[in-house]
């Protein structure tokens, strides 16, 4: 006890000294792309000398995580990313990772009892199968998307200049102004009928996107909806080896301090000046604590949520994080489609790579894939669908035997991940706050509006520049207004 006393005297000592003085120990909670990517910009910013400790209860990745399969491994979590996905390239580039090469491959919609919207090998003809079925809405939904999308890219730019934002509201408003927080209150379907998108093609296509990639229905909010929405305008692509590696390789890039531990609880003490953080874990059954002078929680914090961490001698006590989690089901299923319960008797004729589904009542699927691994080598070909092959099929819940006797006419192996993967979207949901105390930052703050692979590195980057502007007051660079004015006239 008295070694630790005298560790907290030197400790604010420290903290009190001049606001020159960059950080001495910075704390992250949680390795995932999140708190990877914080770790990195916090060191770009405050430079090498300050110490980084990442604490990570489970496997670094979080919900970027892969299956082994016959000695192969699979993405059970996030499987790709798109064009706009501007951090995440830099950081493959950074790392000198490479893209996977892709494996074509021809997907189709199925309403529950037969496939009603399916890809073919011609692009033209796709393109009139769509407007045959459902007139310009593709087209009124591709406007739609690409405006929410060029609105939303100006952050990068923001944070290119340093600007960063205290509050999910604030980043919101600079980025779209009340039509981007307005979209957080209002469902897709809602906004999408509003430009002319006809209800047949939101229920059967809309639904069926979202339902793949959120496993919600277009009843979701529409900010996350367009955020989703925005892979189908653009290559997908993913990171050769897993794209777990991201996250590892931007820990050992940084030098971070990766601890295996759970963090249970985050103490204030005062200083002068400074507000000084004690952070508890929980490490082989045994509790310890650390001093830090900047603390970014990058792990969901709501009621019921895995992390459970409680926040001691904040006045007033901060308030309970209100919401529920979307859970999502990966079952990686080594077997034999059973093509037949899609309508096509020969498996030899199926001719589809991924199957996407709307909300029938009797579905208990949201998608199905033919997964490549995440090693492709030049001679690599996508299974027939007359063999054995690696399915990845999301669903709202595990799958029962009978369910999967349905999709497969035989299976070697079932191998299931179970995620809390995305917030529910639904309407009037309250926007979070990034700074939860002076330097004690709310990195998930951000997923409550949309949620993503490059969403959580857009929040790690605003929550590194708050916390290196609010280090060194420089409060100009903090929640202003008409900023893209105001780089226009620092150019």
């Amino acid at each position: 006890m008295a070694g630790a006393a005298v560790l907290l005297l030197t400790l604010v000592a420290a903290a009190a000294a001049s606001r020159d003085t960059p950080p001495r120990k910075i704390a992250v909670v949680g390795a995932g792309i999140g708190g990877s990517a914080a770790a990195h910009f916090l060191q770009q910013l405050f430079g090498p000398r300050v110490q980084i400790d990442v604490y990570e209860k489970g496997t670094v990745g979080g919900r970027l995580a892969t299956i082994t399969v016959n000695k192969q491994q699979y993405e059970s979590g996030g499987a790709s990313f798109n064009s706009f996905s501007l951090h995440m390239q830099d950081f493959v580039k950074l790392l000198g990772l490479k893209q996977r090469r892709e494996v074509a491959g021809k997907s189709a919609i199925f309403g529950g009892e037969q496939l009603i919207l399916e890809e073919t090998d011609w692009y033209l003809l796709n393109l009139f199968r769509v407007w045959w079925h459902y007139g310009i809405s593709f087209l009124r939904l591709q406007m739609w998307v690409e405006e929410v999308m060029e609105k939303f890219m100006r952050i990068y730019k923001y944070q290119a200049h340093g600007y960063a934002f205290s509050g999910v509201e604030e980043l919101l408003y600079s980025v779209g102004e009340y039509t981007f927080i307005n979209m957080t209150q209002r469902s897709v379907a809602e906004c999408l009928l509003e430009v002319g998108v006809t209800q047949r093609f939101i229920d059967e296509v809309i639904t069926a996107l979202l339902r793949a990639s959120y496993g919600q229905s277009a009843t979701m909010a529409a900010f996350a909806g367009a955020m989703s929405l925005a892979g189908i305008q653009g290559n997908l692509w993913a990171v050769e080896g897993g794209n777990k590696l991201v996250c590892s390789g931007l820990l050992k890039l940084t030098k971070a301090n990766v601890i295996h531990a759970r963090v249970t609880s985050v103490a204030l003490h005062n200083t002068e000046g400074r507000a000084l953080y004690q952070v508890w874990y929980e490490k082989e059954d045994k509790m310890h604590s650390d001093f830090y002078d900047i603390v970014v929680i990058a792990t969901p914090l709501y009621v019921g949520s895995n992390s459970n961490i409680t926040f001691d001698g904040f006045q007033p006590p901060f308030e309970e994080f209100v919401g529920s989690f979307q859970s999502t089901v990966t079952s990686l299923v080594h077997g034999y489609l059973n093509s037949s319960y899609f309508g096509f008797p020969d498996p030899k004729l199926f001719p589809f790579a991924s199957i996407l589904s709307t909300d029938a009542p009797n579905l208990f699927f949201c998608a199905l894939d033919n997964m490549c691994p995440v090693n492709i080598s030049s001679t690599f070909r996508r299974k027939q669908p007359q063999e054995a092959a690696i399915w990845r099929v999301l669903s709202p819940q595990p799958l029962e035997r009978p369910q999967l006797k349905s999709l497969f006419r035989s299976y070697y192996s079932v191998q299931t991940a179970q995620w809390q993967a995305y917030p529910q979207y639904g309407s009037r949901m309250a926007t979070p706050l990034f700074a939860l105390h002076d330097q004690l930052f709310y990195l998930n703050a951000l997923e409550w509006v949309a949620s993503s692979v490059e969403i959580s590195a857009v929040a790690a980057k605003n929550v590194a520049l708050l916390a290196y502007n609010r280090w060194y007051q420089d409060l100009d660079k903090i929640d202003q207004k008409d900023l893209i004015h105001k780089i226009k006239t620092e150019l």
